[in-house]
């Protein structure tokens, strides 16, 4: 009688666990409620001198965005690797951007200087552009592709994958 409920038992336990591991392969790319691609929000912001930037403008070229502030030790901590990025990749058609939120234009004037910013620095100063981007904490790195879509959000340099949009000549 033990032996018939152990078979029993087997049984029931492979015709549940088969069919749910086969639905385990039911990808399907593109499927209907999965958006290929985001577009990312234009916006207009000026930099520390005033002139006016526009993300429209940058249509054709990718782009990276680093939202950051002058009191975030970790946005500091980055500033070498944003430097990094910046002195590999704008030869090659990059655009870099630094985008502090929040803060006077006096206060990140300071900071950028101090830390010797080689690349444009755009001034969020009510924060509108960060919501709209669903900015929640800092460091946050935005990479959009050459037609104006966000590739991917990040809050880590290494997370970028700027190897895909700029392979290594061989």
């Amino acid at each position: 009688m033990n032996k018939k409920i152990k078979i029993l038992l087997v049984s029931v336990i492979l015709l549940i666990c088969i069919p749910v591991t086969l639905s385990f392969g039911q990808y399907r790319p593109n499927a209907p409620f999965k958006q290929k691609t985001i577009p990312a929000p234009d916006f207009s912001l000026k930099d520390l001198q005033g002139k006016t930037f526009k993300l429209r403008s940058q249509l054709g070229k990718p782009v990276v965005i680093f939202f950051g502030t002058t009191w975030c030790p970790t946005c500091r901590a980055e500033i070498p690797a944003y430097k990094a990025i910046y002195e590999k990749y704008v030869q090659r058609g990059l655009e870099v951007i630094y985008i502090d939120i929040n803060e006077p234009a006096e206060k990140v004037a300071r900071f950028t200087k101090s830390y010797s910013f080689p690349y444009l620095v755009l001034l969020d100063r009510d924060g509108s552009v960060a919501n709209d981007y669903n900015i929640v904490g800092v460091p946050t790195l935005v990479l959009i592709d050459k037609e104006g879509n966000i590739i991917t959000i990040s809050h880590r340099t290494s997370d970028l994958p700027l190897n895909k949009l700029f392979p290594d000549k061989k």
